[in-house]
C-alpha cells in the first residue's frame, strides 16, 4: 500500500474498498503512516465524504483499534446511552443517567471534555470534590453493576484510534465533516456494549451544527450508522438558540442538575431530559407506552429517587456525597457581578454561541483540549428569550475570579442579548425525531 495513491484517490472523490481502509488505517495505528498523510486524507474526506460502505468500514476499523464490552448475555438489564453533539448549558446527562439507572436500565457513558463554546459532561462530574472520571474499564464495570449507571471520560482502551484521529481533525480544520462525525460518536457507543443508543443533535446557535437541515443529514447518519453495527437508535433534533436552562459553568450546573433531580429548576432543562429519556426506554423496552413510561420517568424526578441514584452513583466514584443535600460542598466564585438590560421591553434573542464564549473568557471552558478550567467560575441567565424587561433590570449573574475577568463577559453578554419591543416567538425545544415514525414500529 503507498498511502499518498489512497489519499490522491480520495481527493479526486473515488471509493476506496474495504481491505484499503482498514490496511491504510491500521498502519497509522501501527506508526507507519505519519500524522501528515492521515491530515491530508481527512481534508479529503471533509470535500469528498463518504460512502456507506466506507463510512461503515472506517468506523468498524475504529471500534477495532480497543477492547469492545458486551453485556447481551450476562442477564442484566439493557444497557443504553445517550449522545450529545455539544451546546451551551448542556447538563442533561447529569440527570439522564441516574433517571435511566432508576428507571431499571443500564447506563455505561462515556463522555467528554468541553472544547470551544461548549461544555462538556467530564469537566461538570470534576468540579464536585472528589469524582473521578478516570476509571479503568474493571473499575467502570463495578461501579455500573452497583448503581446501574457509570460516568467516566474516554478509556485508551475504548476505540483508542479515534483518539488520534479527533486530536489531529481538531487542529487540521477537518472537525465539521458529517461521516467523520458520526464515526468518532458511533464507534465509541458500539464499544461501550450498549443495545440502544438515543442521540440529542443540536442546531442553532450554539451548536456545532448551526443549519438545521445539516443537523438533520447528521442525525440521519448517525442513526443509519448505529443501527448498521446491531445498536438500535434514534435521535431527537433540539434547538440550541439560546443556552439550556440557566446555568452555564460547571458547578452552576451541577447545582442545576442537582434541582432537575428534585424535581424542580429550568423547565426547558427538564423537558429535553424527560424527551431523551423517553426515546431511550421505547428503545430498550419491547412494548413499552409513551404516555405511562412519561408519567413514571417524571415521577422519579419528583419524588427524588433518581436524585438518590445520583448520590450512590457520586460516592461510588469517590465524590463528597453530601453534594446531593447541601450544593454548598461546591466550589464558588470569590466576585459575583451582575448586568443590567440597557433597554425596555422583551428580551428577544440570548446567542447561545456568544454566552458560552462569555464563559470560555471567564475560564469555566477551554479554548485547547489541554487547557484547564475553572470549576466554580460561570454565568446564571437571570432573563431568557420571551421574557419582559426594565431597564436596569439584572439580566445575568457573572461569576467570577476577577473584576477583569467579569467585564470581558460582559462584553460578550452584550453582543449575545437582543432586546425588542415585541414578545420573542418561541421555537420548539425539540424539533423534530429521526426516524420520524415510533421506536420499534416499522415504515
Amino acid at each position: 500500500m503507498l498511502a499518498q495513491e489512497l489519499i490522491a484517490r480520495k481527493r479526486d472523490g473515488a471509493e476506496l474498498t474495504p481491505d484499503e481502509l482498514v490496511e491504510f488505517l491500521g498502519a497509522y495505528g501501527a506508526g507507519h503512516v505519519p500524522d501528515y498523510q492521515m491530515s491530508a486524507f481527512l481534508m479529503a474526506v471533509l470535500l469528498n465524504g463518504l460512502s456507506a460502505t466506507e463510512l461503515g468500514t472506517f468506523t468498524r476499523a475504529i471500534i477495532d483499534s480497543g477492547r469492545r464490552l458486551s453485556f447481551a448475555r450476562d442477564g442484566g438489564p439493557p444497557a443504553v446511552d445517550k449522545h450529545s453533539t455539544g451546546g451551551v448549558g448542556d447538563k442533561v446527562s447529569l440527570v439522564l443517567a441516574p433517571l435511566l439507572a432508576e428507571y431499571g436500565l443500564r447506563v455505561p457513558m462515556m463522555s467528554g471534555r468541553g472544547l470551544g463554546h461548549t461544555g462538556g459532561t467530564v469537566d461538570k462530574l470534576e468540579s464536585i470534590p472528589g469524582f473521578r472520571t478516570d476509571l479503568d474499564l474493571a473499575e467502570f464495570q463495578s461501579v455500573l453493576a452497583d448503581v446501574g449507571c457509570a460516568m467516566i471520560r474516554q478509556t485508551p482502551a475504548i476505540a483508542p484510534l479515534d483518539g488520534r484521529l479527533y486530536a489531529l481533525r481538531d487542529v487540521t480544520a477537518t472537525v465539521p465533516s458529517i461521516p467523520l462525525i458520526s464515526a468518532s460518536i458511533v464507534s465509541k457507543k458500539v464499544a461501550e456494549g450498549i443495545e440502544a443508543l438515543v442521540l440529542d443533535v443540536k442546531y442553532g446557535s450554539g451548536a456545532f451544527m448551526r443549519d438545521p437541515e445539516q443537523a438533520v443529514l447528521l442525525a440521519e447518519t448517525l442513526v443509519d450508522l448505529a443501527e448498521s453495527e446491531g445498536v438500535r437508535a434514534t435521535a431527537l433534533l433540539t434547538a440550541m438558540e439560546q443556552p439550556l436552562g440557566q446555568a452555564v459553568g460547571n458547578a452552576l450546573e451541577v447545582r442545576e442538575a442537582l434541582q432537575c433531580l428534585s424535581g424542580e429548576g429550568p423547565a426547558d432543562l427538564r423537558e429535553v431530559t424527560i424527551a431523551l429519556a423517553v426515546e431511550t426506554v421505547l428503545l430498550a423496552v419491547p412494548g413499552a407506552a409513551r404516555p405511562a413510561v412519561q408519567s413514571e420517568l417524571e415521577e422519579m424526578l419528583d419524588d427524588g429517587s433518581a436524585l438518590a441514584r445520583f448520590g450512590r452513583l457520586v460516592e461510588r466514584q469517590g465524590g463528597d456525597p453530601a453534594v446531593v443535600g447541601q450544593s454548598d460542598v461546591l466550589p464558588t466564585a470569590p466576585l459575583a457581578a451582575t448586568w443590567e438590560s440597557p433597554a425596555e421591553g422583551f428580551v428577544t434573542g440570548a446567542d447561545a454561541y456568544q454566552i458560552g464564549m462569555a464563559a470560555v473568557e471567564l475560564g469555566a471552558g477551554r479554548r485547547r483540549l489541554e487547557d484547564d478550567v475553572d470549576p466554580a467560575v460561570g454565568i446564571e441567565l437571570l432573563l431568557r428569550c420571551g421574557d419582559p424587561v426594565r431597564r436596569g433590570q439584572a439580566v445575568a449573574r457573572i461569576h467570577a475570579r476577577s473584576r477583569e475577568a467579569a467585564d470581558r463577559a460582559i462584553e460578550r453578554l452584550r453582543k449575545a442579548y437582543r432586546f425588542g419591543d415585541e414578545p420573542h416567538e418561541a421555537i420548539p425545544l425539540v424539533w423534530r425525531r429521526v426516524p420520524e415514525r415510533e421506536p420499534g414500529v416499522a415504515l
